[in-house]
């Protein structure tokens, strides 16, 4: 089964050991924004994908579900 991008966000911060607020902070965005991501209710926008990626060092072909392979 495929993960959503919201499931991929949450894997990739838990590998980091960040809680939702100390990655919030370093994207410059709120806990409750990624939050919001994490769980499906919002959709990122395009800054926050190239944010997601330059961050986690992945591409947005994965976490866009493009491909199986994060690099």
């Amino acid at each position: 089964m495929e993960l959503s991008f919201g499931e991929k966000i949450r894997n990739l911060r838990e590998d980091a050991n960040l809680n939702q607020t100390q990655l919030g902070n370093i994207l410059g965005m709120t806990q409750r924004k990624v939050s919001y991501i994490e769980c499906g209710k919002n959709e990122p926008s395009l800054q926050d994908i190239v944010a997601f990626c330059r961050y986690f060092r992945v591409s947005a072909d994965y976490l866009l579900g493009l491909t199986k392979y994060s690099k």
